[in-house]
Parts: structure tokens; sequence; C-alpha cells
């Protein structure tokens, strides 16, 4: 088995409440210096055999359509070593 790494983050555009939030709480927490946070998600997609183009290719498909809303999110497909 290959496992295929999907990352989902919201577009820089879109508003990110809970990262905001979390931003905020650092300093009062004592982590000084963290001028952002972004939220995003994490997905492990374990294929059968080797990872070629077209599983690459059926992971995307994947990604666009069921793990990633494409209007307010951007994703990145990745082959985890």
């Amino acid at each position: 088995m290959a496992r295929v790494v999907v990352d989902v983050m919201l577009k820089p555009e879109i508003l990110d409440p809970q990262g905001q939030a979390i931003a905020g709480a650092c300093s009062r927490l004592g982590f000084e210096g963290v001028a952002q946070v972004r939220q995003g998600k994490r997905f492990e997609v374990e294929v059968e055999g080797e990872v070629d183009d077209a599983k690459l290719a059926d992971v995307r498909r994947l990604a666009e359509t069921v793990l990633a809303n494409t209007v307010i999110e951007d994703f990145e497909v990745r082959v985890d070593a």
C-alpha cells in the first residue's frame, strides 16, 4: 500500500476565524512572534500498489469532488515518503 496526502487549506482571501482565534491566543499563552495562523485539513489516502500518474490523477479528482470545496479551498496532493 502507498499513501497519498491531500492538504486542504482555505484560499488566502477567505476569512479564517479559527485561525484568527488561535493567533490571538498565541500571545496570551506566551508564544511571541506569531503573526498569522491558517487552519486546514489533511487527508491520508491509502492506495493499492505503486502510485503512478493515473492514481495521482484519481486522488486529485477525489480531492476536487469530495475532500475540498474548491470555491473557497485550495488543495495539494503529494505522495507520502
